[in-house]
């Protein structure tokens, strides 16, 4: 649980500036890379599921209760993203977040898990690897990698509507 101090310390700063503004210190890199349309979507596979990061939790005073099992779900509402300050930190699921890997932090979502994310405005979909716990900032519902944002088209705008739904791997199919 010393992430979730840590995320919740840092969470204390977050700029309000421009609307879906990132946190203090937060933002894209200094330099980009080229290739950024490149990076594939995640590729959903049966990974069994975290021993400790599907367990409940408390953020800002908010009880949150992670599903312990793959199944159907669908969600709309805001994205926004998380980038450098971040980068190189280690996630909920004891992995190494990269702003340049297609991954997401979900506050309920299972860890480890797959989603598919279409923004609204303008149809862009991407799937993503469910890793992370997060966004604790009201009306969000999930927190999408600076390339993800990238692919979605929201990085200057900071956030953007969203759906988010589940992908269940098919076991038998090596997915």
């Amino acid at each position: 649980m010393k992430w979730l101090v840590v995320l919740l310390v840092l969470l204390a700063g977050c700029s309000s500036t421009r609307p879906g503004g990132y946190y203090k210190d937060d933002g894209p890199p200094d330099r980009a890379p080229a290739n950024l349309e490149q990076v594939v979507d995640a590729v959903p596979r049966a990974e069994p599921l975290h021993k400790y990061a599907n367990r409940p939790y408390t953020a800002f005073g908010r009880d949150y209760v992670p599903m312990t099992s793959l199944q159907p779900f669908r969600q709309r509402g805001l994205a926004s993203w998380y980038g450098k300050r971040y980068h190189g930190q280690k996630t909920s699921s004891g992995e190494t977040y990269d702003m340049y890997a297609m991954t997401a932090a979900h506050p309920t979502l299972p860890i480890p898990s797959y989603a598919r994310v279409t923004n609204v405005g303008n149809g862009r979909s991407v799937v993503l690897r469910i890793n992370d716990r997060g966004p604790f900032r009201s009306g969000r519902v999930i927190d999408v990698s600076y390339v993800a944002a990238h692919k979605l088209g929201f990085l200057q705008a900071g956030q953007a509507q969203v759906d988010v739904e589940a992908i269940i791997p098919d076991r038998s199919a090596g997915l």
